[in-house]
């Protein structure tokens, strides 16, 4: 079933669903990269891997003292347990590392790293987090290497951050709720974006590759339409159930229901 809305679907920035989303898009936007890559590039995918301490859960293995055995049903059963000599699952949580996926397209001959495509997380959004520190780091390893970076943002919330500084891309575009942002590798200091309202079709991508060798374009509403279909999202994204996180405009907000009952997915 294919997305109620021309663009972007609010309802898939919520912080459960978006991760789905997001690597969902990754894999689709490979499959159509190599499609269309000329003869001598390919398209990979790889991860970037961070902590992100707010993400826990409570460890395999731990050690309970002889003063902290639990109180309750199974007490006497633990007791023993601990009196044996037994090691008990402990309480405190852990972080386990974060896998971000992200594109590559390299060059088959030498192995070499063309062009880096991003689709950016809310992790690389969030101020002072690893998950941004380690993408920013990132950005400026992609600037210094001579390689062409593509970067999709479909988030609102959260702070700028994508490589074109914020300012630049507000006087050529304009207020915007999301955006695709491409540096040229060679002129790590000229942007080109493609500035997208919440109301807009997702635009043609030209994804750079070499000096002298054509742009491929990608029809990102293609690959989010099909992103959107296979992975179930008409389901996930629960219209009638759920709000958009962070909420729409008053205006914004008025228009989305309006798309959502003219397609049956709002009573």
């Amino acid at each position: 079933m294919p997305s109620p809305f021309p663009g972007m679907d609010p309802w898939l920035e919520r912080p459960e669903l978006f991760p789905s989303f997001h690597n969902g898009l990754v894999i689709y936007l490979q499959a159509a990269l190599n499609a269309v890559l000329p003869a001598g590039y390919v398209a990979t995918n790889d991860n970037r891997v961070y902590v992100d301490p707010e993400l826990q859960r409570v460890p395999d293995i731990g050690v309970l003292g002889p003063n902290s055995l639990p109180i309750g049903a199974a007490a006497v059963a633990i007791a023993a347990m601990a009196g044996a000599g037994l090691l008990a699952a402990a309480t405190e949580a852990v972080s386990d590392p974060v896998e971000e996926p992200y594109l590559e397209i390299r060059s088959l001959d030498d192995d070499r790293l063309v062009t880096a495509i991003e689709v950016v997380s809310p992790a690389n959004k969030k101020a002072g987090a690893d998950g941004r520190i380690s993408y920013q780091q990132k950005q400026g390893e992609y600037r210094a290497s001579g390689v062409n970076l593509v970067e999709i943002d479909l988030l609102r919330a959260g702070p700028h951050t994508t490589a074109v500084p914020a300012a630049r891309l507000r006087a050529v575009g304009g207020e915007c709720d999301y955006h695709v942002c491409v540096m040229i590798a060679g002129s790590p200091h000229q942007y080109f974006v493609a500035p997208i309202r919440l109301a807009d079709p997702l635009p043609l991508v030209p994804i750079p590759l070499d000096e002298g060798v054509a742009p491929v374009l990608i029809t990102l509403q293609a690959v989010f339409d099909r992103c959107y279909d296979e992975g179930g999202f008409a389901h996930l994204a629960k219209y009638n159930r759920r709000h958009p996180q962070p909420p729409l405009t008053t205006e914004q907000q008025a228009w989305a229901e309006g798309i959502l009952r003219a397609k049956g997915r709002l009573p």
